[in-house]
């Protein structure tokens, strides 16, 4: 809203009538920023903490991971049968 209203960027002063939106601009890009440092504290407790996945069944259980990929044109003649093997 502010670039279609006429503030220029990158000024350290700025007329009275764009304080509300440039307001709204700051708060906004101060969520982006702790959003950002969140997710980063995220990933990094991840790969200290190293859990176990809550659901280790279902990893990797379906037929598309048990093949190269990408497949060969018609690799079977017939859909192969897959069976549960736990």
């Amino acid at each position: 809203f502010l670039g279609l209203a006429g503030m220029p960027r990158r000024y350290s002063d700025f007329p009275d009538s764009y304080l509300t939106w440039n307001i709204i601009s700051s708060l906004g890009s101060t969520i982006s920023l702790f959003a950002i440092l969140y997710f980063l504290y995220i990933i990094w407790e991840s790969m200290i903490t190293q859990r176990t996945p809550a659901f280790p069944m279902q990893l990797s259980s379906s037929i598309e991971w048990y093949h190269t990929l990408p497949p060969a044109e018609h690799t079977y003649a017939e859909l192969p049968l897959l069976t549960n093997n736990f």
